[in-house]
């Protein structure tokens, strides 16, 4: 499984997951099998994002439609974000 793990600040949950959910590089599409949004629980202005994927080279076209996005709103409903493409070198549960 490879991971696109993003984050970022924002400057307001509720607008920053309607545009979130608005979904403009097509998530589905792209190759994205399950995700998750993650918030610190001492900062509500700063949103982790998980998207997962079968193969890396999925994650890297996501990547770089996700840069053009942020290219057109950085400033609006977040700001600075930041990205790295991962892979689960070990899992377990307990």
């Amino acid at each position: 499984m490879v991971i696109m793990r993003i984050e970022h600040p924002i400057r307001d949950f509720v607008s920053w997951k309607a545009a979130f959910d608005s979904d403009p590089v097509g998530r589905e599409r792209s190759g994205v099998r399950r995700y998750r949004i993650l918030r610190p629980t001492d900062d509500p202005n700063y949103v982790m994002i998980d998207l997962e994927f079968d193969r890396a080279g999925e994650a890297e076209t996501c990547l770089a439609a996700l840069r053009d996005l942020w290219g057109r709103v950085e400033g609006t409903v977040m700001e600075s974000p930041r990205a790295r493409i991962v892979e689960v070198a070990e899992s377990k549960e307990y």
